[in-house]
């Protein structure tokens, strides 16, 4: 436990499955239920990359809302009653099977654990009550505190200052491989959880070590 003792964790996508949303009003949606969760997932990370790169920031909830409208108009629309379910249904997504009992395991030996997302805090917060997560943390920190999205070297900072750690005491975890390269580059001591078996990329900013699920996690030494 001397280098592994604080896993940091990204939210969406990682402990939450970003998908549940749309899953659960699948049969309103019809055939296009898969296509606009998929639409809504990119131009909601589009948005964050693009306002961090143009200086500017809008708050992830806002962002979030904004990329379902894009979805929703590529794919034929949806009604305001279900668009409104479907934002509330962002706020209370679903963990992952494999979620608690990795956080519990590693807790259960003395591990510190946190999240970094770009989620505000109110979504934060209700998404770890939903699920299941509360109290299986030492912090939650959302870069709603400097206004800047991952993976802008200063919301990784987060973590090492609100911890007084360096880099390589970190752990972190996500499922998405920019996040991974944003983290990398950090410094951090990175773990991809590949859910969806995607392809490697971002050659020079590799991870420490993949894992398919979270499961395999309380034993890795990376």
């Amino acid at each position: 436990m001397d280098r592994s003792e604080l896993y940091v964790f990204d939210a969406y996508g990682t402990l939450f499955d970003v998908h549940s949303a749309v899953a659960r009003y699948s049969a309103e949606l019809g055939p296009e239920a898969k296509r606009l969760s998929e639409l809504w997932r990119s131009k909601q990370l589009e948005y964050t990359w693009v306002r961090t790169l143009a200086g500017v920031y809008r708050e992830f909830d806002t962002l979030t809302a904004e990329a379902l409208d894009t979805a929703a108009e590529i794919c034929g629309g949806v009604t305001p009653a279900l668009r409104s379910d479907l934002l509330k249904a962002y706020r209370q997504l679903d963990a992952f099977p494999d979620a608690a009992p990795a956080l519990a395991a590693l807790r259960a030996r003395g591990a510190r654990t946190a999240i970094l997302s770009n989620g505000v805090p109110a979504m934060l917060d209700e998404a770890l009550l939903s699920s299941g997560l509360s109290g299986l943390f030492d912090a939650v920190l959302s870069v709603d505190a400097i206004g800047v999205y991952k993976t802008a070297p200063a919301a990784y900072g987060l973590v090492t200052d609100r911890f007084s750690a360096t880099p390589e005491e970190v752990v972190f975890l996500s499922s998405n491989r920019w996040d991974i390269a944003g983290a990398a580059a950090f410094g951090f001591r990175a773990v991809w959880v590949n859910r969806t078996s995607q392809p490697d990329e971002y050659a020079e900013l590799t991870p420490r070590a993949i894992l398919k699920t979270l499961d395999g996690l309380p034993g890795l030494i990376v």
